[in-house]
């Protein structure tokens, strides 16, 4: 039975941090505006405001030709995904 628990409890957590990045859409987001040579980054923890669900870092040559790191913060379902530097 605790066996049980403790694999629910760790579950949840690995759910609950992987949940928060979305690779496709910061992708497609990045792409849209421009950007090429996108590297996804993974979760930023800090990076966004609290209504939005997903926030995942990058790396990315910009419009201008300048390599820059930001974070795209999408919200779940009527808030649009953004850039932010």
């Amino acid at each position: 039975m605790r066996k049980t628990i403790l694999f629910g409890i760790f579950g949840l957590f690995a759910l609950l941090i992987t949940g928060c990045t979305s690779d496709n859409q910061t992708k497609t987001t990045l792409e849209k505006a421009g950007y090429t040579n996108i590297e996804i980054s993974g979760w930023d923890a800090l990076g966004c405001s609290d209504d939005d669900w997903y926030s995942t870092k990058f790396i990315a040559t910009n419009p201008k030709d300048e390599r820059i790191e930001g974070t795209v913060c999408c919200g779940l379902i009527f808030k649009k995904c953004t850039i932010r530097y």
